[in-house]
């Protein structure tokens, strides 16, 4: 019995012994044992490399890992066989923490990539073509893209040439430059005049509200470079300093044909300007102001009424169709922010040849009605039948603004009668609240003497799509707010 009883006890421990959990511990791995002794220590260094007044004791063997070294060493340059090299750095960018970090990087095989000082890390990889390094950065950047560091990523990615970081910038500028820079104008000055040129030319711009939004944003961004030490909160209001600054220059000639305001005439030559010349108060504005000069309006001017007397005398009903460039460079922009789900109506108010458009939300579509009340019909084109072209554009941003999701209509070629509504287009299940939409419009073809048209926004609400009697509501005045 003895002898059982001890082979059961023995059985009992093996058994225990067999059920204790694995317990794993994890040595230092081979990359950090080299990082730790060749980099850090220094240990059997074979050449010194000085950049910005500081010495690393560095390794042939991992610097070749990089084609400026790989170069240097297996190449005709005198450095090739000398055991110190001093770099001259010319780029500002580049400190001697990004150098440690990139150096340190060729002996592991990680890097930890700080948002707060990728740029130098960036341009650091940029002057060793360390093309693995620049593209870990480049995840890293485009993942970061805000408000805050937009400009700067796009300013570095134009500079060494990372062409994914420089689109994805651009792309987060197109659909919030207008609705997040009016909010924080002071901002502005972070933008250069190549870089605002390019975003107010471009078709794909989200404009908020509409066209005379950019020649507002436009005017603020001139005064903040002339006065680049302009704080938004300085003492008084901000919005009389800059108007006063404008009504204050010489009234003898326009701003632009000024000393002063000579550089950025081709910023305003890429307004559209036939788009700031539909409603009574933009003109107003324009006038007072007195940057651009008045022959410059001369031409859109007569292009409006030319096309105007053409839908009168029904010789025309508007376009039927028009390539995507000829399209993108001619249409009306505008848009707006729809904040919260249900049914919503809007139209941008202005001279608009006879149509008064109309936009509805309702539940997961967008449309669009000519609306047509008799009590209107001589401000109103009576032709019975009235083309234009429309292309509609809707997105839902992240907590960065980034582009969660992104629908587009293509551009459509639309014929409405009278009170006749269409849908523009029925929203993805993946769109979600709140919704930007920018909506582009061609009323008149670019091939007829008007080239572009402005309307300006109001809201128009009512409890069902019957209801034509549409109450409104001015969105953005044609003032300076």
């Amino acid at each position: 019995g003895a002898t059982r009883k001890r082979k059961h006890s023995e059985s009992s421990d093996e058994s225990r012994c067999e059920e204790q959990p694995q317990k794993r511990k994890k040595l230092m791995s081979t990359a950090q044992y080299v990082y730790q002794v060749m980099f850090k220590e220094e240990h059997k260094s074979d050449v010194a490399v000085r950049c910005l007044g500081r010495t690393w004791h560095l390794h042939k063997v991992y610097l070749c890992q990089s084609a400026y070294f790989s170069s240097m060493f297996g190449g005709s340059w005198k450095e090739s066989d000398r055991d110190f090299i001093n770099i001259e750095i010319i780029d500002p960018c580049i400190t001697i923490e990004a150098l440690d970090a990139v150096f340190g990087s060729l002996y592991l095989d990680e890097i930890t990539l700080d948002v707060n000082v990728i740029i130098p890390v960036l341009a650091t990889a940029a002057l060793f073509q360390l093309n693995s390094l620049i593209e870990k950065c480049s995840e890293v950047m485009i993942e970061s893209i805000n408000p805050i560091t937009v400009v700067a990523f796009y300013e570095a990615a134009c500079q060494y040439g990372v062409t994914n970081v420089r689109n994805s910038t651009f792309e987060w500028l197109q659909v919030n430059f207008l609705n997040y820079y009016m909010k924080h104008l002071k901002l502005l000055n972070q933008v250069n005049l190549e870089l605002m040129y390019k975003l107010i030319s471009s078709p794909d711009l989200f404009v908020m509200q509409t066209e005379y939004a950019i020649y507002y944003l436009l005017k603020n961004w001139i005064y903040f470079q002339l006065h680049p030490d302009t704080e938004s909160n300085a003492r008084g209001d901000l919005k009389t300093t800059i108007q006063n600054f404008y009504h204050g220059l010489d009234k003898t000639r326009p701003f632009l044909e000024t000393r002063l305001g000579r550089r950025y005439e081709k910023l305003f030559r890429a307004l559209r300007l036939t788009y700031l010349l539909n409603h009574h108060r933009d003109i107003e504005i324009i006038l007072k102001d007195n940057i651009v000069p008045q022959e410059w309006l001369h031409t859109p001017i007569l292009q409006q009424w030319d096309a105007m007397l053409c839908f009168d005398e029904s010789t025309y009903n508007g376009p039927a169709e028009c390539d995507e460039k000829t399209f993108g460079e001619s249409c009306m922009r505008c848009g707006r922010v729809l904040t919260s789900e249900g049914f919503q109506k809007w139209r941008w108010t202005g001279f608009n040849f006879g149509l008064d458009l109309v936009f509805i939300v309702d539940t997961r579509n967008l449309s669009i009605k000519r609306n047509h009340r008799p009590e209107n019909e001589r401000l109103l084109s009576l032709q019975v039948k009235r083309q234009f072209l429309a292309r509609v554009c809707v997105l839902t941003v992240n907590e960065n603004s980034q582009v969660k999701h992104r629908q587009t209509s293509g551009i459509k070629s639309l014929t409405l009668e009278k009170n006749e509504e269409v849908t523009l287009l029925q929203f993805d299940k993946d769109l979600s609240y709140p919704l930007m939409i920018s909506i582009n419009i061609l009323t008149v073809s670019p091939r007829i003497p008007a080239e572009r048209i402005h309307v300006k926004p109001q809201v128009t609400s009512g409890p069902s799509r019957d209801n034509n009697r549409l109450t409104e509501v001015n969105l953005s005045h044609s003032d300076d707010g």
